[in-house]
């Protein structure tokens, strides 16, 4: 009977784990939601400061997108260099749903572009990306994962600064 009772403790023990990390390389899954969901993000930054370079008129915009291209992209590659050493396939390009908005903001042109580009992928998507940080900076249970995640927050602040001056200099 005690041998049995192990048996199922044992049986649940491993049954909670693997709920909460992935069996192949220990991750826990948040840990490993929070690098997937940023490798998505930092591609739709990436795509989109293209797609505004090449599009808009205004030098501010155009010099923003730069700025973000830059910023992103070498952040995509820290990413994966740590999503390499733990074992994470990352995604290697925006999501469905971030395509979708970045072919309608293709659509627009002049002011109407720049400001969507502003707000879209400037204000919103880093106030959004900000806050998942953030959250992993203070919880994340990997301690690469959370130092990563604390090591690039003070730049989401500044890009969050700078998306909302750019979007200010936009006006209505």
């Amino acid at each position: 009977m005690k041998r049995l009772m192990s048996t199922v403790v044992l049986g649940c023990s491993m049954a909670l784990f693997t709920g909460l990390a992935d069996a192949a390389n220990g991750m826990v899954r948040s840990d490993r939601n929070f690098m997937e969901q940023a490798a998505q993000n930092g591609h739709a930054e990436v795509e989109a400061a293209k797609l505004a370079q090449s599009k808009s008129g205004n030098e501010k915009v155009k010099s923003f997108a730069a700025q973000m291209e830059q910023d992103h992209t070498k952040t995509n590659d820290e990413l994966a260099a740590l999503a390499s050493s733990k074992n994470v396939k990352l995604p290697t390009e925006p999501s469905v749903v971030q395509k979708s908005k970045a072919k309608a903001m293709g659509a627009l042109d002049g002011a109407k572009f720049d400001r969507q580009y502003a707000d879209t992928m400037g204000v919103k998507a880093h106030e959004d990306t900000l806050k998942m940080f953030q959250k992993a900076a203070s919880g994340a249970k990997d301690p690469d994962v959370k130092a990563f995640a604390a090591k690039t927050v003070p730049a989401l602040e500044q890009h969050l600064k700078m998306s909302r001056d750019l979007r200010a200099s936009l006006g209505k």
